[in-house]
């Protein structure tokens, strides 16, 4: 099967992107090193959906060097990079991906990495582990496992599991103690500012910042908002995470309300329709509007289409809305994930701790396969463990160690 991108001849461009990944992520590279010589993944097919940019890139190669039969598609249509797609091609991986993919191109690119027969999945919003449970089931059989790196994706598998129809175990890497920590709170919090910061040229300071959601990649985006001098404003459906925003510093409030004074709104949730029509109504003339969670349904974009008078695109990834109201609203990159689709995605010393935990995930599934009991798996404590600890010493940092006295200590009922 020949590969689907837009432009062979880009792959230098995207060559010398995975150079500086390459070079900025030790986990991954001293991993790539350990699997040219283990093979753990040798006679493997791996289908991957993950949004297709240097740092994915480089994760694919990595599993290619550990002998994996290499077939990659993006996750969402804005954030492919088509020289890094080529310089995958040029490296000998078979890609199905290109920048502006519409949903019937899109949907056609998942089929056709799922087609080959899988063994691993490794998947990003969950489009993958759909499409095969509903299309390809008599493709199943031949799956081990797979591995989610998102939280919107697990919320998918976890309705699956709940209805019982998640067919093969599934480790939730987005829960690892390196990978929620680090790639949603930092990664999320400097991708999503850069995205923003990058696409409008217009100044944070000052603003008033509506953050919807505080789970840890709202945390990262309110603090960062917050150290480039805005005022912070959090909306929450869950009452513990409010309070935990009002005791970091963050004033909390109904979105109704923040909408009326909002200057730039970003939404991490993972739910539809956080800012809708009764919010749009209300708003500032240019306001300025984002998402940050995976699927492009937080801002109901579609409603802005459906009712503005006028509409112009102001600058690359800003759309305008002129409202019945009189005012008009700008969206970015669609009201697709920001940070992807008008940035580069996470910093790479981020998400090479996070794609660690995908490789080393990915790996415990084949050394398992057949003996793993569960269907939705937490990854395991000594694979998290494994990454914290190389991750110290690549930073030039020591920590304790217990003594056999303590050991004994905690472990004991007495005191």
């Amino acid at each position: 099967m020949a590969s689907e991108i837009r432009d062979l001849s880009l792959a230098e461009s995207g060559e010398r992107k995975i150079e500086w990944v390459k070079r900025n992520c030790d986990l991954l590279r001293t991993l790539k090193e350990e699997f040219e010589v283990t093979k753990p993944f040798a006679g493997k097919k791996i289908a991957l959906s993950v949004h297709l940019e240097a740092k994915t890139a480089f994760l694919c190669l990595t599993m290619a060097a550990g002998g994996a039969e290499m077939y990659v598609t993006g996750s969402n249509p804005l954030s492919t990079q088509d020289d890094v797609a080529a310089a995958l091609v040029k490296a000998g991986l078979e890609v199905h991906a290109w920048y502006g993919a519409t949903e019937e191109e899109y949907n056609h690119h998942i089929e056709e990495v799922l087609k080959i027969g899988p063994n691993i999945i490794i998947d990003d919003g969950g489009d993958l582990v759909h499409m095969m449970h509903t299309k390809y089931r008599d493709l199943i059989p031949n799956v081990i496992g797979g591995c989610e790196e998102t939280t919107t994706g697990i919320l998918r598998l976890e309705a699956m599991e709940r209805d019982g129809s998640l067919m093969f175990p599934m480790v939730k890497v987005n829960n690892a103690d390196c990978k929620h920590f680090f790639d949603n709170r930092y990664g999320t919090g400097q991708s999503v500012w850069d995205g923003i910061n990058r696409t409008t040229n217009l100044i944070v300071a000052g603003k008033i910042v509506v953050v919807a959601g505080y789970g840890w990649c709202g945390k990262g985006t309110a603090m960062r908002a917050k150290g480039l001098g805005a005022r912070v404003v959090v909306t929450e459906v869950d009452p513990v995470k409010a309070i935990e925003a009002v005791m970091d510093g963050f004033d909390v409030m109904p979105m109704k309300e923040a909408a009326k004074i909002g200057d730039f709104f970003v939404t991490v949730t993972g739910c539809n329709k956080v800012i809708d029509e009764e919010d749009f109504a209300v708003m500032k003339d240019g306001a300025v509007l984002c998402n940050a969670g995976h699927f492009d349904c937080e801002v109901d974009v579609a409603y802005l289409k459906k009712v503005a008078t006028e509409t112009a695109e102001m600058r690359k990834n800003i759309m305008g809305y002129h409202l019945p109201t009189g005012q008009w609203v700008y969206v970015l990159a669609e009201g697709r994930l920001v940070n992807l689709a008008a940035g580069d995605g996470h910093p790479a010393e981020i998400m090479d701790m996070s794609f660690a935990i995908q490789a080393l995930s990915a790996k415990y599934l084949v050394e398992n396969e057949g003996k793993i009991n569960g269907i939705l798996l937490d990854v395991p404590k000594e694979v998290d463990r494994e990454v914290a600890l190389r991750k110290l010493r690549f930073l030039g940092k020591e920590i304790d160690t217990l003594t056999e006295e303590q050991i004994k200590y905690l472990s004991s009922a007495e005191v």
